[in-house]
């Protein structure tokens, strides 16, 4: 397990270096006008060229490039925003809106695990009754409707319907149950569509049949093997879904005007500020490679045969 785990590490420092590489070359691309502040036409080439020079944006691409790596790896300086708040540390800036994205998308992460599992779990268990056709008719509601449709649904009338804030206060801790629904939503019926569908799976299989044969109930057939065997598939999946909550949080965000870290990502790409792109996308990229990994060894964790080192099964 360390050989596998010190070699997928490995793969994700490669992939995280070649992302934020391509990112910040990308960026390089854009027209330059993002950079100066005031009417663009009003200044001469001199004075264009001097605040250019002064962001390093004048030297070559690779020697720009070994710059950013060099202060990020041995200085550990993201650096410093040059349009939205200039000369301050972008880690200043995003670590505050950061801990508002995460405190709604761990949060929405728990009910979705929570709700979501256990309504597959029923669902299974009473396959083609009434809760079976209740997930069904949720889970084909939430697939079929636009997001934007039951987002602005859940604001207009929920909030008038249990008296709860339209809009975000951090000082109302009330005014955070509607952006936690909407973030939920979308992973309760994930969850629970694919936790139904690994059980009716396992429950097909000939040693389920056996352990019946053996006297065993249907309640100690389910939660010793059924449930224990259709949990391998949905742990691979459980990390990443941190990723797909903060990421969907994009619009919640925007429409429940929640200071976190959406409309600060659309903000920096709008005004073209380079150094905010490249520190979130770090940030996005290093949660997403790290669930991956966690993933990988959550599956491990749960079946011990999964041997993932092994010559010809490796992932």
């Amino acid at each position: 397990m360390v050989r596998y785990i010190l070699g997928r590490l490995g793969r994700a420092l490669i992939t995280i270096f070649l992302v934020l590489s391509i990112v910040f070359l990308l960026m390089r691309l854009l027209p330059v006008d993002g950079y100066f502040e005031g009417r663009t036409d009003l200044m001469s080439d001199t004075v264009k060229n001097v605040i250019l020079k002064d962001l390093g944006l004048l030297d070559p691409w690779y020697k720009q490039l070994f710059d950013f790596w060099r202060k990020l790896l041995l200085e550990g300086d993201l650096g410093k925003s040059i349009v939205i708040r200039k000369n301050v540390p972008v880690a200043r800036l995003i670590w505050p809106k950061a801990m508002v994205s995460f405190e709604f998308g761990i949060i929405a992460l728990a009910i979705q695990q929570l709700v979501g599992l256990t309504a597959g779990v029923l669902m299974a268990r009473h396959k083609g009754r009434l809760a079976d056709k209740l997930g069904n008719l949720y889970i084909l509601l939430i697939n079929a409707l636009p997001a934007a449709v039951y987002f602005l649904a859940i604001q207009l009338y929920l909030s008038s319907v249990l008296k709860l804030p339209m809009l975000y206060d951090p000082i109302n801790t009330s005014s955070r149950i509607l952006p936690i629904i909407c973030l939920s939503l979308g992973g309760i019926a994930s969850n629970a569509m694919w936790m139904r569908r690994y059980m009716v799976d396992q429950m097909n299989m000939d040693y389920i049949r056996l352990a019946r044969a053996k006297g065993m109930t249907s309640g100690q057939v389910a939660f010793r093997h059924v449930m224990r065997n259709a949990f391998i598939p949905m742990a691979q999946s459980l990390p990443t879904a941190v990723l797909f909550t903060i990421s969907g949080s994009l619009y919640v965000e925007s429409l429940f005007s929640i200071p976190g870290l959406g409309g600060l990502l659309i903000q920096s790409i709008q005004r073209q500020d380079n150094t905010m792109v490249q520190a979130m996308v770090l940030l996005y990229s290093v949660i997403s490679i790290s669930g991956l990994l966690l993933g990988d060894i959550a599956m491990m964790i749960c079946d011990p045969r999964i041997k993932l080192t092994k010559k010809g099964e490796s992932r």
